[in-house]
């Protein structure tokens, strides 16, 4: 070994402990946004809580991804996971439209969207098209909302859908588009105190996600998708179905 050599494998052995010892850089944190939409995402008192909300949980916890986690209105959280660098929203619906605007994680769930309407109404509606003459109210940032009016149907967009039932039973709209959970029933807060209000035909059928920011690393995407597939296999899906149908069932 000549003395450059030396030199080199001298170098190398100074500088590996501090390599060894360097510390990795910490994971950033996640910004997760959802709705008010019992009981996939709800606020009791200080704490977020809901069955996809739980499941989200889990999956950052197993992860160990520090996060923060709020309940906002839905344009503003859509916008934020659009605009604002590691946010995501859920629950998601992965639309043709909003394919290329985020990163997909899950699905979490599936659901049905269902025209609601009164339980007096005089129309008749067995297809789609049937609602073409009729007021449709969703709200703004809504994938119903985007679906129905690509299509060409009349949308009276509300700021946010909790206007919606109150509109239905004023007469203001003819339907209100909803999102729901197959043989799901209609939440008590909004179906009347008589259940005034009731599903009449379901549209269309979506999966939903956590969906997040471009800025997310796709090696970040690709561990949590692989968590909630775990998850799905290990039972923490179906059990914490099963919690939130038995609270369902109690209310």
């Amino acid at each position: 070994m000549n003395a450059f050599q030396r030199y080199c494998c001298m170098a190398l052995l100074a500088t590996a402990p501090a390599l060894m010892a360097a510390p990795r850089a910490p994971q950033e944190s996640l910004f997760i946004v959802a709705e008010h939409s019992p009981p996939a995402s709800m606020k009791e008192g200080d704490e977020i809580t809901g069955r996809e909300t739980e499941k989200i949980r889990d999956m950052l916890g197993r992860l160990a991804i520090p996060y923060k986690i709020d309940i906002l209105p839905w344009k503003r959280a859509y916008t934020m996971a659009q605009e604002q660098k590691n946010t995501c929203v859920y629950s998601t619906s992965r639309t043709p439209e909003r394919e290329k605007q985020f990163k997909w994680i899950g699905p979490t769930d599936e659901a049905e969207w269902v025209f609601v309407g009164r339980a007096d109404h005089k129309f008749q509606l067995r297809t789609l098209d049937d609602a073409r003459s009729l007021r449709i109210g969703t709200y703004h940032g809504d994938a119903r909302d985007d679906f129905l009016r690509a299509r060409g149907f009349n949308v009276e967009p509300a700021l946010n859908n909790a206007s919606n039932p109150k509109k239905l039973l004023l007469n203001r709209i003819d339907l209100w588009a909803v999102g729901m959970r197959a043989g799901a029933s209609i939440p008590a807060e909004f179906a009347g105190d008589k259940g005034e209000i009731i599903p009449l035909l379901t549209f269309h059928r979506v999966k939903v996600y956590l969906a997040c920011n471009p800025s997310v690393p796709d090696t970040l995407v690709e561990r949590m998708n692989t968590t909630l597939d775990a998850m799905r296999r290990d039972g923490t899906f179906a059990k914490l179905e099963r919690k939130y149908a038995e609270l369902e069932k109690k209310k």
